[in-house]
């Protein structure tokens, strides 16, 4: 038994039934919420959430290809980013709002 599961059960439950609720077929498929769940793993920096997605989008037929293609769609996601906090650029810089 984890220390999660021992020192918060009831929380632990919740946890388990949330996820059997999310990753069950749906409007998406079980190998989508995967690739999905890979790259927000990715913008998390949760490097045990990518291994274990990973491993379960396989599971679920994902390829190679796929999964680096998520964690692409991700790296793109963090860069781009930075594009949104233009007001607080020209404000460092001095430009006009």
């Amino acid at each position: 038994m984890s220390w999660f599961s021992e020192k918060t059960p009831d929380v632990a439950k919740a946890f388990s039934e949330l996820r059997n609720e999310v990753y069950k077929e749906g409007a998406l498929d079980v190998r989508t919420k995967e690739l999905i769940s890979i790259a927000a793993s990715v913008l998390m920096r949760c490097e045990s959430c990518v291994e274990v997605h990973s491993e379960r989008a396989k599971k679920y037929g994902a390829t190679n290809e796929q999964i680096a293609e998520a964690v692409a769609c991700a790296m793109f996601v963090a860069a781009g980013s930075q594009k949104g906090w233009t007001k607080v650029y020209d404000r460092i810089f001095g430009q006009k709002e």
